[in-house]
């Protein structure tokens, strides 16, 4: 592994492909034997420092079709939360399922997951069947998973019966020294970022490109009015971006005044502080509060100037959902991707009919969304939003902190790079984004 390591540091990427693929790598994991750990906790409570190890795992098989990389970089999102608290259900299903569909699947059938949905790095083998990426080309990663043996995927691969997230419902993830990703997972590293900078976008960008952006989403058009839910947050900070760059206006709702200041930052002008302003959808656990929608529907007047969003950018799920089908304009979109306040969501159904409102299920992004968000990354018009970076051995910490709220934008971490800031190669584009690029650094 250091002599890998050693030719990607000295720039010497031809050598790659004629160096020994290790046996062993150091790895992220969960155990299957440690998925009741949390049983009786409060989900709050659960704590992915105890339950996420770093261990040495065995290097696997690599198959057709398929890409061995050593990973330089990964960063932290949702599902990796969800993996490590065993929530709603234990990843093992997904492994054991998916070992089931073919004597090649079986290898991710483990009594461990290695795990993580984002990487950069650098390709170290290729499998048979592939041409487009040769050993010592610098990638990243995004996370759709699809066979492709059915007819469904193949107007949109994201429709595929036997689609999966890479990371979360395969094994041999991101966060870790090595990662085994299909060929066509793979897409240029933007030569103007540093290795942990370009790998943090994968999931979350390509996961707003689709359900913002694309026709297989929202369909974002110049002059629409957004709202964002949590817009300096990992999956929010891309929107917002999107937004913006797409001549919409977005709305940026946000829970501090330091995040309120980040969205500024990104040249968003109308923000609200749900916490300042005090909004509480639900006054108890069974019941929401329609004056609450309607306060918060007339704050979102205040700022545009009598508009209602033409779509609603929704994540949160449970304690926002109501508000967001109350607030989208007549024959507005809420276009969902998540649920990260709850799965069970509930909504006055009248506002949605008798006001012609759609909701949109968004699930990551097919190939083609996913390297048109890239693009946008590689050509400096859409920016990384790292906040804080930790070395892989601290990968429970940088968990933690996602799990908690108690980060911005994305938390990096550290694989087979030794330091931050390494992995340039484009200089000059560099300088010129750089204060678009260390917008997050350090909040």
């Amino acid at each position: 592994m250091q002599k890998i390591l050693d030719a990607i540091l000295a720039n010497e990427l031809t050598e790659i492909g004629s160096l020994p693929v290790p046996a062993q790598y150091r790895a992220v994991t969960v155990h299957a034997d440690e998925v009741d750990m949390f049983e009786g906790l409060a989900t709050a409570d659960k704590d992915p420092r105890k339950s996420l190890h770093i261990e040495e795992v065995a290097t696997p098989e690599l198959g057709p079709g398929e890409a061995l990389v050593a990973v330089m970089a990964s960063a932290i999102n949702y599902n990796t939360v969800w993996t490590s608290i065993f929530e709603p259900l234990d990843t093992f299903g997904f492994l054991r399922r998916y070992g089931r569909s073919s004597p090649l699947a079986k290898r991710h059938d483990l009594p461990y997951h290695v795990v993580g949905s984002d990487l950069a790095g650098v390709v170290l083998r290729t499998g048979p069947g592939v041409n487009a990426w040769q050993p010592g080309d610098a990638v990243v990663a995004h996370c759709l998973s699809v066979e492709l043996e059915h007819p469904d995927g193949h107007n949109d691969t994201m429709l595929d019966p036997e689609q999966r997230i890479w990371g979360f419902e395969t094994n041999f993830g991101g966060l870790a020294e090595l990662a085994l990703v299909k060929a066509n997972q793979l897409m240029p590293k933007p030569a103007h970022l540093s290795w942990e900078e370009a790998a943090s976008p994968g999931l979350v960008n390509s996961t707003a490109y689709r359900q913002l952006v694309s026709t297989n989403g929202a369909a974002m058009k110049q002059g629409d009015t957004v709202l964002i839910w949590g817009a300096s947050g990992g999956l929010g900070s891309y929107a917002t971006q999107f937004a913006l760059n797409g001549g919409a206006t977005p709305v940026c709702v946000v829970s501090s005044p330091e995040k309120a200041e980040l969205c500024r930052a990104m040249g968003a002008e109308l923000i609200i502080d749900r916490n300042a302003e005090g909004y509480r959808f639900w006054s108890d656990e069974h019941t929401q509060d329609p004056k609450e929608w309607k306060r918060f529907g007339s704050r979102i007047r205040e700022l545009t100037g009598g508009e209602d969003p033409d779509i609603v950018f929704e994540h949160p799920g449970r304690e926002t959902f109501g508000a967001s089908v109350y607030v989208a304009r007549r024959g507005g979109t809420i276009v969902t991707c998540a649920s990260t306040s709850g799965f069970m969501h509930s909504y006055d159904n009248r506002y949605l009919w008798m006001n012609l409102k759609r909701i949109i299920g968004s699930h990551f992004a097919n190939y083609r969304e996913a390297w048109e968000a890239n693009r946008l990354v590689a050509r400096g018009q859409i920016h990384p939003t790292v906040s804080k970076v930790y070395p892989l051995s601290q990968t429970g910490q940088a968990a933690h902190d996602v799990h908690r709220n108690a980060h911005q934008g994305k938390v990096g971490v550290l694989c087979l790079a030794p330091q931050e800031g390494l992995g340039v190669t484009d200089h000059e584009m560099r300088n010129k984004l750089l204060g678009q690029i260390n917008r997050f650094r350090g909040v």
